[in-house]
């Protein structure tokens, strides 16, 4: 049974993992504009890649880790790995007159991101898996609901620090955050044996038929989410002529329902069951995309709405498939929340690293790509009936 402090320990960390996650996306105007770094959108897409990269590499070795060496370390390690990710991000700052190191150390700062959410989210996700056995459902959704207000609060804090004048006030405050936590983490045990299965112990973690279908909505998930999270600042100041204060409300207003929307199904599960819930959200998505690629230039708070809904739909979708992958796939327990992180993130760098070279090297608008964003969450649409294939 787990200690309070250590439940407080994991789910502060879903809150600190939440912001440090969007701090980069949130300050994409900052990125952008002349009067800063001043780089192409193929060049601000580009900067996420190494972060999907090293994402993928470490939900997948993180098994292996925590094996050789248990979960706390790799979960420590993980929180050490967003710690340097924030503090070279604001070490580039400093140079940004030379374009060259700067975008240098951004590559450096978004693969510790990488590195660091590859390691502390599938290890959060097996803490409350752990920590609450007899409810699984509900202590992941609660988990991730956390890590969705921490991505919510980060575009909030990045237009009152640039209100200040001092937009990398964020990293810096993350950065305390981190060790913070990491100090009141190191004194707690944290662990998670229940979960282990005889495989897992003998270091066979095989993967049946069954997981690649899980796999694949991880993946078509993270491409609808990253064309949100990292794009609609620059949708909303690019094609609808946003301010800076609006464009970075549409991002909150996104992470802020996907917050909303956790809460609300952990919540209502009795009533409305989860496979019900990961039915219906898909098909929220693919409307809210329509909506956004057929939004007035002249009415940016529409896009706000929009963007809103959107976050609604994408809300439960992730954390449900961690949790309904855990219950099922019991052969590879705990490496499941670590390789669906990692197609999740797939996704996350196609969608992220993609979108540029589009808009530049073809005729596709923002508004087109949301478009056919709709297809995507249609097909994710037609895969929840595989993964949740029946209710309780």
């Amino acid at each position: 049974m787990a200690s309070k402090s250590e439940t407080t320990a994991v789910f502060s960390a879903g809150i600190v993992q939440g912001v440090a996650l969007v701090t980069f996306p949130a300050a994409s105007t900052i990125f952008t504009s002349a009067s800063y770094y001043d780089l192409s959108s193929t060049a601000y897409g580009a900067m996420f890649l190494p972060q999907a990269i090293m994402a993928i590499v470490a939900s997948l070795l993180g098994t292996g880790f925590t094996r050789r060496w248990g979960i706390k370390r790799v979960y420590l390690g993980g929180l050490v790995a967003n710690l340097a990710a924030m503090l070279l991000l604001v070490v580039s700052q400093f140079v940004m007159s030379n374009q060259t190191l700067a975008y240098g150390l951004l590559l450096l700062a978004t693969t510790s991101l990488g590195i660091g959410f590859g390691l502390t989210v599938p290890s959060l996700n097996t803490y409350a898996a752990a920590f609450f056995p007899q409810t699984v459902d509900k202590a992941v959704l609660s988990l991730n609901a956390l890590l969705g207000l921490g991505t919510a609060l980060a575009p909030v804090f990045v237009a009152i620090f640039i209100g200040f004048f001092v937009w990398w006030g964020l990293p810096v405050l993350v950065a305390a955050l981190l060790i913070g936590l990491l100090v009141f983490s190191l004194r707690l045990p944290l662990q998670a044996d229940n979960l282990a299965t005889p495989a897992d112990q003998n270091g066979k973690t095989g993967r049946p038929t069954r997981f690649w279908i899980f796999a694949a909505f991880a993946l078509l998930y993270g491409i609808v989410e990253t064309l949100n999270g990292n794009w609609a600042t620059l949708y909303m100041s690019t094609d609808l002529g946003a301010s800076t204060t609006m464009a970075s409300l549409a991002l909150t207003a996104f992470w802020g329902m996907v917050t909303v929307g956790r809460i609300l199904f952990a919540a209502i599960e009795k009533r409305f069951p989860e496979q019900r819930t990961y039915h219906l959200l898909p098909f929220v998505t693919a409307v809210s995309f329509v909506i956004i690629a057929l939004l007035p230039p002249d009415k940016p708070y529409m896009g706000v709405l929009a963007f809103g809904l959107a976050g609604l739909g994408c809300s439960a979708l992730l954390p449900l498939t961690i949790s309904f992958g855990q219950k099922e796939l019991t052969v590879m327990a705990t490496a499941v929340a670590g390789s669906l992180i990692a197609f999740y993130q797939m996704g996350y760098g196609i969608a992220a690293f993609g979108v540029g070279p589009l808009l530049e090297n073809t005729s596709l608008s923002l508004n087109t790509i949301y478009g056919l964003g709709s297809i995507v969450a249609l097909a994710l649409a037609m895969l929840s009936f595989s993964v949740a294939r029946r209710e309780k």
